[in-house]
């Protein structure tokens, strides 16, 4: 049995990874700063700038993740790391010092740019210098770092918010004034983190033999699993793409054999996010206070979501090489299915209390040992080397689409449907979900990313 560095291996995806966390943190801070800074700056009763404010970053997401194909694969992935961190840490510190709501929008959608590189970018480096006997559970890092941002955030929003007071008019309270500032200046400690510590990790080996760049490729996975390793890896990769040397395009990606396996990769990363899980983290506040709940408990059972988010994260590290990412995704449409359904007809007879919290974190555990990390799994290893960046980067777009047109319809589709309407919508598009992954969904577990690519273009 092959032995590899695990240490060095843990060390360049964990700080890959970092990727994640960022991206979980800016994701969802803005879940407790919100209805402060909707009072701040006077649009707690506009729902339209409010579903702008919270979906804006988003649309920063579409614009990185189309970005990033194209200059991960002519410049590597490593360069795009640093970039995104780079704007991890501006966009920090924008976001918290501006006073108008137009350069908070614009503060917002940047910081949205470095989500949608690193989203794609992060899980698909750690899957090309990954073994593919723990590529599954490596991979799945990134999920755990991003529910860890999310938990960061969570709690950081908790302690930052001073208890609510009453007999002080919102606005008036530190909390609109300063904390929701404090909220995202904190994000720039984990930036700057990340910024430094990714000048230290290595460029993807396999890029690297795509480009030619033999030497330090063969440096590269000769850390990672000694000399045998490397030879063996090189000669694999180079066979992807002996056949077909051409520079690949758009156009390339939209025909046989590729187009069905990105079709495939579209549909599970659009599911993702019209699976309604995230609106969870975004929308806590009318998803709780429609459960009776007021503003102090719902920045508590926010915290108690994201602990749950990243519990059952765990044990998704330790199925996604055992159970295997086909039956995982089954278990978490179907699973979802039953969840919402059952929660859609409690908010239908105004049932409200600890069984809503309940329902909440079983469709949050459910969420997060399936559908949240095997997602990222099955796109970071579905694609043949000579599209891999283009078609990750496509996907990746692709999800932050469905996560925006998410985002930015709960507010309209709870106001027109109620709650209960909006979960049973969502229950129905997981039962279509379920139907498609039992009839389409290969199994990729256990093998490498040269043979899941012979197998998927014959």
């Amino acid at each position: 049995m092959r032995t590899y560095n695990r240490n060095f291996i843990y060390f360049i995806c964990c700080v890959s990874a970092l990727g994640g966390l960022l991206f979980g943190y800016d994701w969802v801070v803005i879940g407790g700063a919100k209805p402060f800074y909707e009072a701040y700056f006077g649009i707690s009763d506009q729902p339209t700038l409010q579903g702008l404010a919270m979906s804006i970053a988003i649309a920063g997401c579409l614009i990185g993740a189309m970005v990033s194909g194209f200059f991960a694969d002519r410049f590597g992935r490593k360069p795009l790391l640093v970039f995104s961190a780079l704007i991890f840490l501006i966009s920090a510190y924008m976001t918290g010092a501006v006073d108008n709501f137009t350069p908070f929008l614009i503060a917002r959608l940047i910081g949205g740019v470095a989500i949608g590189i690193a989203s794609g970018l992060s899980p698909m480096y750690i899957a090309e210098v990954s073994p593919s006997e723990t590529r599954g559970r490596m991979v799945s890092i990134n999920q755990l770092t991003i529910v860890l941002g999310i938990l960061g955030a969570q709690i950081v929003n908790w302690i930052i918010a001073e208890p609510i007071d009453t007999s002080v008019a919102l606005l008036d309270s530190w909390n609109c004034q300063h904390g929701w500032r404090h909220m995202f200046w904190a994000e720039a400690y984990p930036a700057l983190t990340f910024l430094i510590l990714v000048i230290f990790i290595p460029e993807s080996p396999r890029w690297l033999v795509m480009k030619g760049k033999m030497d330090k490729a063969r440096n590269i996975f000769n850390n990672i699993g000694g000399g045998s390793y490397a030879e063996t890896e090189i000669l694999a990769v180079n066979s992807s793409i002996s056949n077909d040397r051409s520079k690949t395009s758009f156009a390339t990606i939209l025909h046989k054999p590729y187009f069905a396996i990105l079709l495939l990769g579209v549909i599970i990363a659009v599911f993702q996010q019209w699976c309604g899980t995230n609106v969870i983290f975004n929308y806590a506040q009318e998803i709780f206070s429609d459960a009776g709940y007021n503003l102090g408990e719902m920045l508590f059972n926010i915290v108690l979501t994201g602990i749950t988010n990243v519990i059952f994260t765990f044990v998704a590290l330790y199925t996604v090489d055992r159970i295997g990412r086909r039956r995982l995704m089954l278990i978490g449409a179907g699973g979802l299915f039953i969840i919402y359904s059952i929660l859609g007809t409690c908010y239908y007879f105004h049932i409200t209390g600890f069984m809503m919290i309940i329902l909440v974190m079983l469709a949050i555990a459910c969420y997060a040992m399936t559908l949240g990390p095997v997602t990222w799994v099955l796109l970071a290893e579905l694609f043949p080397n000579k599209i891999r960046g283009m078609a990750v980067a496509i996907c990746t777009f692709a999800l932050w689409m469905g996560c925006f047109t998410l985002t930015y319809s709960f507010p309209i589709l709870n106001a027109k449907l109620g709650s209960y309407g909006t979960f049973w919508l969502y229950a129905a598009i997981c039962a279509v979900g379920l139907i498609y992954f039992i009839a389409r969904l290969p199994e990729t577990k256990g093998k490498s990313l040269e043979q899941i690519e012979q197998e998927f273009t014959k």
